[in-house]
């Protein structure tokens, strides 16, 4: 048995170990290609099309690998036209995700279908903007299929499990179909709804060239986990797989938690999903099991049942089963033909070469290195800028170590640190190649220095920003932005960070110093004040905002799974950061006026 140390240790290194995986999988199904953009850009496509021949839409997924054969194992006609791949339990960069949709997306646009975790969520978000800003049609589906937990308090959610795959087919039959990409994905929505799973692990799985875990003791297994090898929601005793699938079942159709519209004589399909350690043989006798419980105990229909493993967690012993309600035109999507090769069905057809360029986004042909370079002259307006953008990064790493500080009380304790990276990049770029005389530009090229640099939630939360505000800055005629655009674009950014971040006020998040900043700073602009004189009071709503998180119970990010005694007295380190810079940037604006 191949043993995660060994794969380490053929492959010289952990980077190559997803690049190898893909290798293998294009080698054995010759309707698979990948992009040749390793170790970064990971990206498993049909071979069949490109942008300049699709004529459908596109239907992109993916995720951190380790699921296998989720998500580039469904790539194939009439399912998935691109996967992109992450390295180990890890969200694929944004630049990747970018690469897959320009590699496959023709006049239709395409649909990303994403599950329910932060990383993937901020990723895809962040690209999918990106994307329409270079003129694709981009729509996006989140899928939370989780069951196992009751219905969240905060936005984090129900978590996206194996009933994606579901999801993926629905989907993918529907763009095969020819439809547009609105019905595509209101079908991927609809699906998307009447899916809900539940997993069961007898081990923890082990992530390639780590020690395995003893977090299960002998005889002990874990009910309502995820797919990333995390504690699941309650650890007992191993049980008989009879009282096992029973509890399984009764959780997902739970009229307590309502989470699916299933009713005694409602029309269902069966997922039984090994997690990558479950002999076939068992997950036969699961679903021998589970079968006549739902039709007898529970009174539904079972129109069509698949068995085997769709999405694992690496090497863990374990189950999860989906249930979808269906009806007559999801039984056709799911019974069209696919030639995806881990859906069950054959695949054909000649061998392609294997790997194909990395296709260049269009745009930025249009964008000489001239336009993206320091001005040898500044305008009024650049000196502004440059000032407001030196005294915010300045102010961040000023502050560094009270954010590790405040962070190490509700989080990893390097909020600081990753804001850091960040403004030194930032005033790098700020003296080398800003456009400082197009403050558009200028905006767009601050959010590629943090994507450079910052790692974690907080580098994509600041490149969203920036992307949205540049965006909106962009689609004005007016060579100078006026106050008023500043504020809308303000108002854009923070838009964007609720969609894709599901946080808005009052969550403890960076938007408790953003949201009342924008507020007074449009309010006080409207009312016609001196533009400086709103800068500088928004900037103390900001400050006052940042504060008032002290007092706030924590509903988004690492901090809401934090006991709230451990957060009292303790502002959340986002909005003060935001608060730093926003204040500072205001001021150096009022000196230099």
């Amino acid at each position: 048995m191949l043993t995660a140390d060994y794969i380490v240790f053929r492959s010289g290194s952990l980077l190559y170990v997803v690049t190898e995986f893909i290798e293998g999988l294009v080698e054995t199904y010759p309707g698979l290609q990948y992009l040749d953009g390793f170790p970064e850009v990971k990206v498993v496509l049909r071979s069949d099309v490109s942008s300049k021949t699709n004529d459908k839409v596109a239907v992109i997924s993916g995720g951190g690998s380790g699921h296998e054969p989720a998500h580039a194992g469904f790539v194939g006609e009439g399912m998935l036209t691109a996967a992109i791949c992450g390295d180990v339990f890890a969200s694929p960069p944004v630049d990747a995700i970018l690469a897959g949709i320009r590699a496959v997306t023709g006049p239709m646009g395409c649909l990303l279908i994403v599950k329910n975790y932060t990383g993937d969520r901020l990723n895809f978000g962040l690209a999918s903007e990106q994307a329409k800003s270079e003129g694709y049609k981009v729509e996006m589906v989140i899928v939370g299929d989780d069951c196992a937990l009751p219905p969240p308090r905060g936005i984090a959610g129900r978590r996206g499990l194996a009933g994606t795959i579901l999801v993926h087919k629905v989907a993918g039959a529907a763009a095969a179909s020819g439809l547009s990409l609105a019905d595509v994905a209101a079908e991927a929505k609809h699906a998307s709804e009447m899916v809900g799973t539940m997993g069961v692990a007898l081990s923890v799985c082990t992530l390639p060239g780590q020690v395995a875990s003893d977090r299960l003791g002998p005889g002990k297994m874990e009910l309502g986990l995820g797919i990333h090898g995390e504690p699941g929601a309650a650890v007992t005793d191993v049980q008989p797989v009879d009282s096992l699938v029973s509890h399984v079942l009764n959780q997902i159709l739970s009229q307590e938690t309502n989470y699916l519209p299933i009713k005694r004589g409602s029309r269902v399909i069966l997922m039984i999903n090994g997690m990558g350690a479950t002999p076939v043989m068992e997950l036969m006798i699961i679903a021998g099991k589970a079968i006549p419980k739902v039709q007898l105990e529970h009174g539904l229909a079972v129109d069509r049942v698949y068995t085997g493993s769709f999405m694992t967690s690496l090497d863990m012993a374990g189950f999860s089963v989906s249930i979808m309600k269906v009806d007559q035109a999801i039984l056709q999507r799911l019974d069209a033909k696919t030639k995806a090769p881990h859906w069950p069905v054959g695949v054909d057809g000649n061998h392609p070469p294997a790997k194909i360029p990395v296709p260049v986004p269009p745009s930025r042909s249009a964008i000489t290195d001239e336009t993206l370079s320091r001005p040898q002259q500044l305008n009024q307006q650049g000196r502004i800028l440059e000032a407001a953008i030196e005294a915010a990064a300045s102010a961040v790493i000023d502050i560094k170590d009270n954010l590790n500080d405040w962070d190490s009380k509700s989080g990893d304790g390097d909020c600081g640190s990753t804001m850091c990276k960040g403004a030194v990049a930032i005033l790098d770029d700020l003296k080398k190649h800003y456009p400082l005389n197009d403050a558009a530009e200028t905006i767009n090229e601050i959010g590629s220095s943090i994507r450079r640099v910052m790692g974690g939630t907080s580098g994509i939360i600041y490149d969203i920003f920036c992307k949205a505000a540049y965006s909106n800055l962009k689609a004005r005629s007016e060579s100078v932005i006026t106050p008023l655009s500043w504020a809308d674009a303000l108002e854009s950014a923070i838009a964007a960070i609720s969609k894709y971040g599901g946080a808005s006020a009052g969550y403890r998040t960076m938007l408790d110093a953003l949201i009342p900043a924008a507020s007074v700073l449009k309010e006080r602009l409207t009312a016609g004040d001196d533009p400086v004189d709103c800068f500088v009071l928004s900037s103390e709503a900001a400050l006052s905002g940042a504060e008032d998180t002290k007092n706030m119970k924590a509903q988004a990010g690492r901090s809401s799974y934090v006991p709230a005694e451990i957060l009292a007295s303790v502002p959340d380190p986002g909005a003060m950061a935001a608060a730093a810079w926003y204040r500072a940037a205001a001021l150096a604006v009022k000196d230099m006026n």
